[in-house]
C-alpha cells in the first residue's frame, strides 16, 4: 500500500495511536501530550487539519458528538496503515541493532 501520507509524520502517529479510542479533539490533543512526555503538543489548527485530512482519506471517522464536539476514531484502513508504518519502523530499529 503505497500512498501520498506515508510514511506518516510524527503527528499523524499520535493522532492515529489515540484514535484507537473514541475522542474529540481537545481529548486527543491531552492525550498525545501526555503520551509523548510533552515533546509533542499541538496547536488546535494543526490538530483539525490533521483530522480532517485523516477523515478525507478514510483513516479515521466521526462516530458521534459530545455536546457540540466531534468524535473521530480510527477505522480499519487506518488500523491497517499503523500496522505498515509499525512494521516500518521496526525494521529501522532492527538496523541499529549491533550498530552502536
Amino acid at each position: 500500500m503505497k500512498h501520498k501520507l506515508l510514511p506518516l509524520s510524527e503527528t499523524m502517529h499520535y493522532i492515529l495511536l489515540v484514535l484507537c479510542e473514541p475522542l474529540h479533539g481537545y481529548a486527543a490533543m491531552q492525550k498525545i501530550e501526555k503520551l509523548s512526555n510533552g515533546s509533542v503538543i499541538l496547536a488546535a489548527g494543526t490538530l483539525y487539519g490533521a483530522i480532517e485530512n485523516l477523515n478525507k482519506h478514510g483513516w479515521i471517522e466521526p462516530v458521534g458528538n459530545s455536546g457540540r464536539k466531534k468524535i473521530y476514531m480510527i477505522t480499519s484502513e487506518g488500523k491497517d496503515v499503523l500496522k505498515i508504518e509499525k512494521e516500518r519502523l521496526l525494521h529501522i530499529l532492527s538496523l541499529y541493532e549491533g550498530s552502536e
